[in-house]
């Protein structure tokens, strides 16, 4: 949590390997991961991380079921049938694997997102304000699932939110102020 300009987007980019540090060193899992070259950060971004934005980043041409699984096509690696549509399932997006981004609820877009983020199984789920342009219902079902990743797939799960309700279901609550935790 912490003011607009505090640095929280700027730190979830550093820890997700989508911005390099002037200065300092970032760890994931014992590992300096500014240490790897452009392909390792690539690979690291695509199987350790699963990012979700406030406004959800989908291709447009893309279905919802093409939106979900890219991650795993742009790593060369197979879709399990069964898993994806578990998780499609899951995000409530059965009768919309077909839809395009602009034939979407803004609450489904961003459960397409989240699947995205998901489907490689990745550690940790960074999350820049995912409730930020959605309704109250559609934000309870995002923390929703965004708790249950946590608790069912151990999978670490880093937002930023301004919304003090939303924080308070976290285990931890860190402040930033003017680029420092406070």
């Amino acid at each position: 949590m912490g003011h607009h300009g505090s640095g929280k987007s700027t730190l979830l980019h550093l820890i997700g390997g989508v911005d390099r540090p002037t200065s300092g060193k970032v760890f994931i899992d014992g590992k300096d991961i500014y240490k790897f070259n452009d392909d390792e950060l690539a690979v690291f971004r695509r199987r350790q991380v699963g990012l979700i934005y406030q406004f959800y980043n989908l291709i447009p041409i893309l279905n919802v079921e093409e939106n979900i699984t890219l991650p795993l096509k742009l790593d060369n690696r197979k879709v399990d049938e069964e898993k994806l549509n578990e998780l499609i399932k899951l995000l409530g997006l059965e009768d919309r694997r077909k839809h395009l981004p602009n034939e979407l609820s803004g609450g489904q877009q961003q459960r397409t997102s989240i699947g995205r983020a998901m489907i490689t199984n990745p550690s940790i789920i960074l999350a820049d304000e995912p409730t930020g342009n959605l309704d109250s219902k559609s934000s309870e079902e995002i923390v929703k699932l965004l708790e249950k990743s946590n608790k069912d797939y151990k999978q670490t799960i880093i937002m930023i939110t301004h919304n003090m309700e939303i924080a308070k279901i976290a285990d931890r609550i860190i402040r930033l102020e003017d680029g420092r935790i406070v």
